[in-house]
């Protein structure tokens, strides 16, 4: 009877305060920290936010993706100006880069008849249309001389592929334009340097290494080009040291050959010059145009640019 009492008195009975308050406790519904959703208004607001950053960041991507191209295209000459450098003085020869111009089909040398045009062979033929679409823009490396050939017999060499500049970027024309001995300065960078002509005052053969033999020997066509002697340094005719340093200016826009819409090929031939555009207008002559500078005595180039205010 003791035992029993004892257990009695450690049991509460329901009313006990304690016990109430868990019951009530247990009774409550679960309860949830509610937050509240946006309004349509709200979210009209964050989607304009939204719009208006998205309008202000694209034309700076835009303008970013131009200047990496640009960028990308200053970098690939500058390693090709190199690389002539570089074969010039391990093939000890002169070797020189060769530009394409505009209209190339029409180089000053050329006889006024077709008889230069009806020369070349099929295979050549190709390789001179496939060219139509590199105006300003393909330039390859050719060496006239090897060592061990004998005096007067060089044998005629392409070293390399034709290349050609990234989408976007060519040679401003007016360094196509302007002869040899005339130049013009860029007053937004440095008035003192003059951008002249490219040489052009030697026989290169075109468009292949063999386009000026035989009956064709007598035809002298000239090609825009820059040289490097087997020291790497510039020279004009492969003999003497040439007397300026050489500035290449980079232009952004595009360069449209004339094609034959119905047979989707290129048009070549007197009154089809490419359609040459900068964009924006004038810009290989401000603040937006890239200079490949060729040291005259070390042949070593480098970019020089104006930064942007």
């Amino acid at each position: 009877m003791e035992a029993k009492s004892q257990i009695e008195s450690c049991m509460l009975p329901v009313s006990h305060p304690e016990l109430a308050a868990r019951a009530t406790f247990n009774l409550q519904p679960p309860t949830f920290n509610r937050r509240r959703a946006f309004t349509l208004i709200e979210l009209l607001v964050v989607i304009s936010i939204m719009g208006l950053l998205a309008a202000f960041a694209v034309p700076a991507l835009k303008s970013l993706g131009k200047s990496n191209i640009q960028v990308s295209a200053a970098r690939q000459l500058l390693d090709d100006v190199g690389r002539a450098r570089q074969l010039a003085i391990s093939q000890h020869t002169t070797v020189y880069m060769v530009f394409i111009r505009t209209n190339f089909w029409m180089a000053p040398g050329l006889p006024l008849n077709n008889s230069w045009w009806n020369s070349l062979t099929p295979a050549q033929l190709n390789v001179l249309t496939n060219l139509c679409d590199r105006q300003l823009t393909g330039y390859n490396f050719v060496s006239l001389r090897s060592v061990g050939d004998q005096p007067g017999r060089g044998r005629r060499r392409y070293l390399g592929d034709w290349q050609t500049l990234p989408e976007g970027v060519f040679i401003a024309q007016q360094k196509f334009q302007l002869a040899p001995n005339n130049y013009y300065s860029i007053a937004a960078y440095n008035p003192n340097v003059r951008i002249y002509g490219f040489n052009t005052n030697y026989s290169i053969p075109f468009p292949t290494a063999d386009s000026l033999s035989g009956s064709d020997a007598h035809v002298h066509f000239y090609q825009p080009y820059i040289a490097f002697n087997y020291l790497g340094q510039l020279t004009v005719d492969g003999q003497n040291l040439a007397a300026l340093d050489e500035y290449i200016p980079l232009a952004q826009g595009s360069v449209l050959p004339v094609i034959n819409g119905g047979k989707k090929t290129y048009v070549v031939g007197a009154g089809n010059a490419p359609s040459v555009s900068e964009v924006p207008p004038g810009n290989s002559t401000n603040s937006m145009y890239n200079l490949i500078h060729i040291d005259r005595l070390t042949g070593r180039a480098t970019l020089e640019y104006q930064k942007v205010q």
